[in-house]
């Protein structure tokens, strides 16, 4: 995968669900002083309904949310505001929609066993997606391919260490 580079805009902080996306968008976005975006937050109702009723999505279901989250990106890109959008981006055909706009989107894949990622969704609360979707969400991710620009890290290490990690790299030259 190619490096982000000076002029980077937009990082998205993928994974499956539990990974840890928003702590460490979250941090990455405070320690940057860049705009957070939740992409939770843009599921409609039905989808999320759907999740909390142990239904995966599809990609017809994703679609309208990944096409709002990339005008969030073109609309943050053209006042100039760069961001940090916690977002699955699970599928190569989704983070090619993300970047649809043009905007310079680098990933930050947060990368670990099932093992690891189930204990953690076990152990958090008020969540709508239940850890049982875990196995689809590992059957539909497809891993960050060369000519993606973006940076796999990897869960063993504590979220504080995967903020530094991700922000190093957003700062990289």
């Amino acid at each position: 995968m190619s490096g982000a580079g000076a002029g980077v805009r937009h990082a998205v902080l993928m994974g499956v669900s539990g990974s840890g996306k928003t702590t460490v968008a979250m941090g990455a976005a405070q320690e940057l002083h860049w705009e957070f975006g939740e992409a939770d937050l843009f599921h409609p109702e039905a989808n999320v309904e759907k999740m909390r009723s142990g239904i995966p999505l599809d990609d017809d279901d994703r679609r309208p949310w990944l096409e709002t989250l990339a005008q969030w990106i073109a609309d943050h890109d053209a006042a100039g505001t760069p961001t940090v959008l916690a977002c699955s981006a699970l599928r190569r055909s989704y983070r090619d929609l993300l970047r649809s706009s043009g905007a310079d989107v680098v990933f930050v894949h947060l990368a670990g066993s099932k093992e690891l990622i189930s204990e953690r969704m076990l152990a958090r609360q008020g969540h709508f997606m239940p850890e049982k979707l875990l196995d689809s969400q590992f059957e539909t991710l497809e891993q960050l391919q060369d000519d993606e620009q973006g940076v796999t890290l990897d869960l063993v290490h504590a979220p504080a260490e995967l903020v530094e990690q991700t922000v190093a790299y957003l700062r990289a030259d």
